[in-house]
């Protein structure tokens, strides 16, 4: 027996040399040395021995067992260390590379837009006001001389909800919530969404606004002269020319479409190739906002005694002055949310 001990002694120490993984030695570990394994078997068989040869036979399997966990767990310690050594060496961090950079969103186009407007007019005095977008009928229409029978209503496609209420259509009723808590003077703008049921390449069911009012005594058309042609001039730049077409507005008395000179041919109608501008379609002008007078009988609306106070509002379209600003033609890709196009604006 003695031999046959020597014997599965050398087998099991050449398979733990042999073994590659903790894997491979767990398993050798448990057919030799587990409930089943080849030395628990042996110790259970010491029974059937003369009883003379058993404490010398215990004594030889118990110091196998011991040679085996040991050599079971030296080989253990030894694969470990060389799968860290490996791992080590293929996965080690050369600190001499560049650094992986994560890419940074971008500011999108319309909110670049915004802020600049918004930027422009706070150097100039105006402060900002915000309103609701669910409004309701009397400040999106009524308060701004728009009655429930007037033609106007027509030309805002507008959408209503529960209630009565409606998705507001311009920012213009928060210069009635402002003139209704606070008096003149005011410098105000308003910038944010607006809703109106009109949808293709030029039209947004959602788009944005800013409206922008001033009130005080002796405001003339002059000041709303001055002043719009300064905010368009920064926008777009210093030198564009600018003009003022009478127009009406139900809450402006006089009013005027305000145009600017085609950003894309300069004005001249033509572009160097001497094709016709389809910007301008040759005209060498582009409508770029409303405005006029505040309507006196909006003042009556809030409060004002129009013999005392004068003012001008005006309103921009955003996604207008962007599509010029950045030479785009369909304002849906403002809201697509395709990274190509927005990791254009920076």
């Amino acid at each position: 027996m003695t031999d046959s001990l020597e014997a599965l002694r050398g087998e099991v120490l050449e398979r733990i040399q042999q073994a590659s993984s903790a894997k491979e030695l767990e398993q050798l570990r448990i057919e030799a040395l587990g409930r089943s394994g080849s030395i628990t078997a042996l110790l259970r068989g010491l029974k059937d021995l003369p009883a003379d040869e058993r404490p010398r036979m215990g004594e030889q399997l118990n110091q196998l067992r011991r040679a085996l966990e040991h050599a079971l767990d030296a080989r253990v310690e030894e694969v470990n260390r060389q799968a860290k050594a490996k791992a080590l060496a293929e996965e080690k961090i050369d600190i001499t590379l560049p650094g992986t950079r994560f890419e940074r969103g971008h500011i999108h186009p319309l909110t670049l837009v915004i802020d600049e407007i918004v930027d422009i007019f706070l150097a100039m005095g105006f402060e900002i006001a915000r309103g609701p977008d669910i409004e309701d009928d009397y400040h999106n229409f009524e308060a701004l001389n728009i009655p429930k029978d007037h033609p106007a209503r027509d030309m805002q496609d507008t959408f209503f909800v529960a209630g009565g209420n409606l998705l507001r259509t311009h920012t213009s009723p928060v210069q009635i919530r402002t003139m209704e808590t606070r008096k003149p003077p005011l410098q105000i703008i308003v910038p944010g969404a607006v809703y109106r049921h009109d949808d293709d390449a030029t039209h947004s069911p959602m788009f944005h606004q800013v409206e922008g009012f001033m009130v005080d005594r002796n405001i003339a058309f002059s000041d709303l002269k001055g002043v719009l042609t300064h905010v368009l001039r920064q926008i777009f730049n210093r030198d564009a020319g600018v003009r003022f077409r009478p127009s009406f507005f139900p809450f402006t008395e006089p009013s005027a479409e305000i145009d600017i000179q085609c950003v894309i041919c300069g004005g001249g109608g033509t572009l160097p190739n001497g094709q016709v501008c389809r910007v301008c379609k040759g005209s060498g002008w582009l409508e770029i906002l409303g405005a006029g007078m505040i309507d006196p009988a909006v003042f009556k609306f809030v409060g004002y005694d129009p013999e005392e106070f004068t003012g001008f509002a005006f309103g921009m379209g955003v996604e207008r002055i962007a599509m010029l600003k950045y030479g785009i033609d369909d304002i849906r890709l403002f809201f697509q949310n395709d990274l190509r196009f927005l990791r254009q604006f920076n």
